[in-house]
């Protein structure tokens, strides 16, 4: 029987890294994407050490080369498109001093490719025996969660991405396909910064947990790393 597959995008770092570490450490196959391989050392060198991982240039918004990849890979089955590349876009932006452009380039990055990439690689995803995409949200994107306000940015890429994910969901329901978002939790990652309140490897862990057994009936839900449910 054939490993199973996952792609991962961001995965030269942070969860990304994690993410690949561990799940070829479980014995699936990783199609590890970034955008820059030459420059990602950690990532090659656990690659040297792991045959099961393709490394892969991605750009998530080079939409060129998002489609070539997927020619490139053909008919060859993936169980999971993980969508984990994502942007913070710069911090203590307030009220009254959002840019335009910026507010554009996160969207971009963490809205926008995530739908280019399901709607690249669906067809592989199909082939597959597990049929899931799942995209790397934030908890900060959830609307009943909001007490706070501010990271505009941020928290709006992150709120429509939800709303892709849900329509993903319904869409793709009759091919077999599910879909989830999740939240990794506020993690000790460049992003996460070193006062966050858990390591990458308990994340990463849970989330580990949650793709592996995810399936039409967790379709559709925003899920924490732990496996309880985030209100939209």
């Amino acid at each position: 029987m054939t490993n199973p597959t996952i792609l991962i995008t961001g995965a030269n770092r942070g969860i990304g890294l994690e993410l690949t570490r561990q799940f070829v450490e479980d014995g699936w196959r990783v199609l590890a994407c970034c955008r820059n391989p030459a420059h990602a050392d950690d990532l090659q060198a656990l690659a040297e050490r792991k045959p099961a991982i393709e490394i892969h240039a991605l750009e998530v918004t080079d939409y060129e080369q998002m489609a070539s990849l997927a020619a490139a890979l053909g008919d060859r089955p993936i169980d999971i498109l993980l969508s984990n590349a994502g942007i913070y876009g710069p911090s203590g932006v307030t009220f009254g001093k959002v840019d335009a452009e910026e507010w554009r380039r996160v969207l971009e990055v963490n809205t926008i490719a995530p739908l280019m990439l399901a709607q690249a690689f669906v067809e592989q995803v199909a082939a597959s025996q597990h049929k899931l995409i799942a995209v790397i949200s934030s908890k900060v994107g959830s609307i009943a969660d909001n007490s706070s306000g501010g990271s505009y940015l941020y928290r709006s890429s992150k709120t429509a991405v939800n709303q892709v994910v849900k329509c993903l969901a319904i869409d793709l329901a009759e091919r077999g396909i599910s879909a989830i978002s999740l939240h990794p939790g506020w993690v000790k990652t460049d992003m996460g910064g070193p006062g966050a309140e858990i390591s990458t490897d308990t994340s990463v862990s849970g989330l580990r947990s949650i793709l592996q057994s995810a399936g039409p009936a967790q379709s559709g839900r925003f899920i924490e790393y732990d496996g309880s449910s985030i209100p939209w």
